[in-house]
């Protein structure tokens, strides 16, 4: 029905994103129209990849509250989920025009002097290990005084505050230097679309990484789960002994 393994089905009842089917005499589990609708449910809120701030974790927090047959508190679970994408979804799309906003600015003449790691540390308030970590991954390079001590321009500044904000948002490091790679190509190309369109010969993380067509479509995801579970509810109102009929 699902075009699964029956190990999947197996696996979803163990780990309790299904109720516990009854069986047979001879041990075969049955399964009613109740597990049809919760592995519906499962299957939607598992089918986008969002990692961030606990999101994929409260989405099966929501799958197996629902399995318990406590539809109420599923759908309270539901709706705080609905917020947090609402929000995270936001703070993307606040990224993206905090990004755009710097990235003029960069056209600018500037006045400041440069900066040590430290001070460069103190004034975008991450940790250095974070700037070298930055570093590390390509997304700027620091210039070096005759002593070997880093120093960061302005330009080296307004940079890091775009990493910073992008990050802050949650998008990955690769898509953020898959950005600013393609704005030092083209200043005037759309990062909105940039960062959120892996390369075809990304790899599979970076690929998992579309940060907000993913937040999209988990949000689509959560507004059907609530309908499965209103619908179960309701299921379970009209005919309180559905779990115990076979059906499958």
């Amino acid at each position: 029905m699902f075009g699964v393994h029956v190990n999947t089905v197996r696996l979803y009842e163990t780990c309790g994103l299904i109720p516990v089917p009854e069986r047979l005499p001879n041990g075969y589990r049955v399964f009613t129209d109740l597990h049809v609708e919760q592995f519906k449910l499962a299957r939607a809120a598992l089918l986008v990849e969002v990692l961030q701030n606990g999101l994929r974790k409260k989405a099966i927090t929501i799958i197996k509250v629902s399995a318990s047959g406590d539809y109420e508190q599923a759908a309270r679970l539901t709706d705080d989920y609905l917020k947090q994408v609402d929000q995270e979804r936001k703070n993307a799309g606040e990224a993206i025009r905090i990004a755009k906003s710097l990235l003029s600015g960069m056209k600018e003449p500037q006045e400041h002097g440069d900066f040590t790691r430290k001070e460069a540390a103190s004034a975008l308030g991450v940790s250095i290990d974070t700037l070298r970590n930055w570093e590390m991954n390509g997304l700027f390079t620091a210039k070096r005084r005759k002593n070997g001590y880093r120093v960061y321009t302005e330009e080296d500044m307004q940079r890091l505050k775009i990493i910073r904000s992008l990050r802050c948002a949650n998008y990955s490091l690769a898509s953020i230097l898959r950005m600013l790679q393609a704005v030092s190509v083209n200043p005037d190309i759309d990062i909105q679309e940039i960062i959120d369109t892996p390369e075809e010969d990304d790899d599979i993380i970076t690929a998992c990484d579309k940060l907000l067509t993913s937040l999209k479509e988990a949000k689509e995801n959560a507004l059907f789960v609530a309908g499965q579970i209103e619908k179960m509810k309701k299921m379970t109102e009209e005919n309180p002994t559905l779990i115990h009929q076979t059906s499958i």
